[in-house]
């Protein structure tokens, strides 16, 4: 029983190491084994021509042994060098991605068994050379970055592209967004903002520069112009809410008669403040606006007043509902904008994006502002994520399968090096027959 159990939790095991796991990127594929078929037809064509030495050798040695003299030696020589020569760079190439004749020799199986070694060299490597400071700027300011661009983009279509991707990455980032989040941050920072800024003061600088402008004159006639409409309308209305304030001992019709008679002021005084621009209840008005702009900006109690007021007023429900709604107006009227390509949003954008070309292209102390500003983010991103860089290249390489690596590689350049071996048997075979020349003239 334990065993089963045992057995069942090494296949569960098992499976969850091969979920876990991903596929790696770097697998042999059906290109890579077509490729592998060209080298294996080229070890054949190298391996032939080390049996043909090797046959040329036979006879030569053959006839030189027999008798002949002269040409049995020199043939012997050069194709007895050439199967040295053959053999050693056999060795050598194999010797890079396997075992020769699986024999336990050092120093060979050097893709296999240094792979990680290799790509933390590589990493190191790539970080000496390609990512140091001075390589990059360097690179960088012989690009002129700053004036291909600002070329590019005085194009109308090429701002235009630029202003359709930017409209798409709006759209884009807006869709994402979810309102809820959105507006909760937008109300706790409008809220925050609300409650740290005093408005007492700004409020009675405000109004101070109105009264003096004069420029409540025109509410003030409003609000006397739609005062003597409502009293004209709802002369009943005042006439009862006068005789209800009367004590209960007076007769109707005095009650009447005062109702009536103090409609007739309220209505005279509201029709002399509509028609008198110089009417005294205006300049008692505009003194008592004047006054109270003073103490909102210099009076600590009206000022403590307001902020009470401000925060109270914030708190409420109702104001909270109208801060987070906003955000959705503005999403809304955003992403209306950035769709329409006649809107004002993406006309600005794209003579903007135009107005920065033209600027790029002809001003050389702005072109040379922002290659600097690109050099110098680039050099930054290269000397702090150098290490980051590196490891990528260095971890990737460790990831790899070693078997499937070396057979990729193989794939890839093995045709290459079987013409190392092509070239080993030939100029081994001339070396050696240069140096049988050689010796034979000093000997003879």
């Amino acid at each position: 029983m334990n065993r089963t159990n045992h057995t069942n939790q090494t296949k569960q095991a098992k499976q969850t190491d091969q979920v876990k796991t991903p596929p790696s990127a770097f697998s042999y594929t059906a290109e890579d084994e077509e490729k592998r078929r060209g080298v294996r037809r080229m070890k054949i064509t190298a391996t032939s021509l080390l049996v043909l030495v090797a046959l040329i050798y036979v006879l030569a040695t053959w006839a030189r042994n027999a008798g002949v003299s002269g040409w049995p030696g020199y043939v012997a020589a050069a194709a007895e060098a050439g199967m040295v020569g053959a053999l050693a760079d056999w060795f050598a190439v194999t010797a890079l991605f396997r075992r020769p004749l699986g024999l336990p020799i050092p120093h060979t199986a050097i893709i296999p068994t240094k792979k990680d070694q290799l790509g933390a060299s590589l990493g190191s490597f790539v970080g000496e050379n390609f990512l140091s400071s001075d390589v990059v700027r360097a690179r960088l300011h012989g690009l002129g970055i700053g004036a291909r661009l600002g070329a590019w983009l005085a194009e109308p279509a090429h701002a235009d592209r630029v202003t359709a991707e930017l409209s798409t990455a709006l759209r884009g980032a807006l869709t994402v967004l979810r309102d809820a989040d959105v507006q909760a941050v937008v109300g706790e920072a409008i809220t925050r903002r609300a409650e740290t800024a005093e408005i007492a003061p700004g409020v009675g600088k405000t109004l101070e520069k109105v009264v003096a402008d004069g420029a409540h004159h025109r509410a003030v006639d409003l609000v006397c112009a739609r005062g003597h409409d409502w009293l004209v309308r709802h002369q009943d209305s005042v006439m009862v809410a006068v005789q209800g304030g009367a004590p209960g001992w007076t007769p109707r019709f005095v009650d009447r008669k005062v109702g009536e008679r103090v409609y007739k002021e309220l209505l005279r005084f509201v029709t002399e403040m509509r028609d008198m621009p110089a009417h005294p209840a205006r300049g008692a008005l505009d003194r008592f606006l004047t006054d109270f702009a003073a103490d909102l900006q210099a009076d600590t109690d009206t000022r403590e007043r307001v902020e009470r007021l401000k925060s109270e007023l914030v708190a409420r429900p109702e104001v909270q509902d109208i801060i987070a709604s906003a955000w959705s107006s503005v999403r809304a009227m955003i992403i209306s904008a950035a769709e329409d390509e006649r809107s004002e949003l993406r006309l600005r954008a794209r003579a903007s994006l135009i107005s920065l070309g033209n600027r790029l292209a002809t001003d050389h102390r702005l072109r040379t502002k922002l290659d600097g500003w690109i050099e110098d983010a680039a050099v930054y991103v290269v000397t702090t994520y150098r290490a980051e860089i590196t490891s990528l290249i260095s971890d990737t390489v460790a990831s790899w399968d070693a078997d499937q690596t070396s057979r990729k590689i193989e794939a890839h350049i093995g045709r290459d090096l079987q013409f190392i071996r092509i070239n080993g048997t030939v100029v081994g075979a001339l070396a050696g027959l240069l140096i049988h020349t050689v010796s034979h003239a000093l000997g003879g």
